[in-house]
């Protein structure tokens, strides 16, 4: 498994000099909760952006890092504005793979416990699915990703038929 690291409010962090939340060019977020855990995975930062900033090129970008990887399961840190269109893009690309996306309502350094669950709830579910496929895990729910949206007017990830 390769838990790859786009970015998204997930890792965002305040910057005391500008007072903004921003995404850090390092996985400090992801290793922290990896910490907890006695398995060993690996993780690469592929590109740091928020969601809202992410391009066709930043998309691709992961579609070629996944295609290159030896690895079958992959579970991807993102910003959940545009979580959707990345899941989507991918599951037009690969058939063979499982791909799970997860980020984060509220930045971990802000609330650790949300970011935590959800990065928990997505590797364990990466690798005991079974089905190749793209899938969204947010706020407790795992989903194939064209079933799970995130519901903007109340700020949370809902199933959708």
């Amino acid at each position: 498994m390769l838990i790859l690291n786009s970015g998204g409010t997930f890792n965002k962090q305040y910057n005391p000099l500008n007072g903004e939340l921003e995404v850090p060019y390092n996985n400090s977020a992801i290793e922290r909760i990896l910490q907890s855990v006695e398995s060993k995975y690996d993780v690469a930062g592929v590109i740091y952006k928020d969601s809202l900033d992410m391009t066709m090129s930043d998309r691709k970008m992961l579609a070629n890092i996944i295609m290159e990887s030896k690895d079958d399961t992959f579970v991807i840190v993102h910003g959940t504005d545009t979580m959707h269109m990345s899941a989507e893009f991918l599951s037009e690309i690969f058939d063979d793979r499982k791909i799970v996306f997860v980020g984060a309502m509220k930045p971990f350094e802000i609330d650790n416990i949300e970011a935590s669950l959800n990065l928990g709830m997505a590797i364990g579910f990466a690798k005991a699915v079974q089905k190749v496929g793209v899938y969204i895990c947010m706020n407790g729910y795992v989903e194939p990703w064209h079933k799970i949206r995130k519901n903007t007017k109340f700020g949370k990830f809902e199933v959708v038929s």
